[in-house]
């Protein structure tokens, strides 16, 4: 059952980088009236401009995934490493980094990211804002793993045979979180997808005639009455997408932890 969720979700995720190339028609050309409805070669009719809102939808998630996935990975790998140290040599380091990331999450995410997204190119907003949003909250989770860790024997008898802390970090307690970590990178990737399309949705993100996702639920709001689908398709995609990326992150960290735990 695992390895099915898991094959759908490389599927969907699949389709979310690579649909574009399914696409019937340029994602970005009119090819019919605006607001048609479904039928005649278009599956899910046309939108605003009269471009087919299924090529769209198969095109608009590319960029949209690619740029959370990035935004998650460095969170993420901010957030580990700060854990790491926080957890590890508590005193003013722990104090410092602990600090910061209370400060990050007092601030609203999403102001934060509009404020990044005037400076700073969309793609490079969602992922500075993810990383202000999420990586504290990686740190918290990985800084109390570590602490867990410290006071078992394993790590006990290894610093009494003389071992530094960045090697007996990187060999004994970092592959004890990979569970933790790939857990907490589908929460990041959620949060990433989602900060995406709010900026696209405010007129921050992709700019038309670009297919996006974010960019499609803007364009398409007021001719929803017209033409359902087209409003419907990326919001359904974005929780699609969302839904699977969350599950995937979950059935693997489950999976290494099991791998993990010694035999009964």
């Amino acid at each position: 059952m695992r390895g099915s969720v898991g094959a759908v979700a490389l599927v969907v995720l699949g389709l979310a980088v690579f649909g574009g190339a399914l696409a019937p028609h340029d994602p970005s050309s009119t090819v019919a009236a605006p607001w048609l409805a479904p039928g005649g070669g278009h599956p899910l009719g046309t939108d605003a401009a009269g471009r087919d809102v299924w090529s769209r939808t198969l095109a608009g998630g590319r960029s949209i995934v690619l740029t959370s996935a990035l935004a998650a990975v460095t969170a993420g790998a901010a957030g580990t490493l700060g854990g790491l140290v926080a957890g590890w040599y508590r005193g003013w380091p722990d104090r410092l980094l602990s600090g910061a990331a209370d400060l990050l999450l007092g601030v609203p995410l999403l102001l934060v990211a509009l404020v990044l997204a005037v400076v700073l190119p969309a793609p490079a907003a969602v992922v500075a804002g993810t990383v202000c949003g999420g990586a504290p909250l990686t740190l918290r989770v990985v800084r109390d793993a570590v602490r867990r860790a410290r006071r078992t024997g394993y790590v006990e008898a290894a610093l009494g045979r003389g071992e530094r802390a960045p090697a007996l970090l990187v060999r004994e307690v970092l592959p004890g979180l990979t569970g933790v970590a790939t857990a907490d990178l589908g929460l990041r990737f959620v949060v990433a997808l989602q900060l995406a399309a709010a900026l696209g949705m405010l007129g921050l993100g992709a700019q038309p005639p670009a297919p996006d996702w974010g960019l499609m639920l803007r364009e398409n709001l007021a001719g929803a009455a017209l033409n359902p689908p087209a409003l419907v398709a990326p919001a359904a995609a974005l929780t699609v997408t969302a839904l699977v990326a969350a599950a995937l992150a979950r059935g693997t960290a489950e999976q290494r932890i099991r791998l993990r735990e010694p035999a009964s």
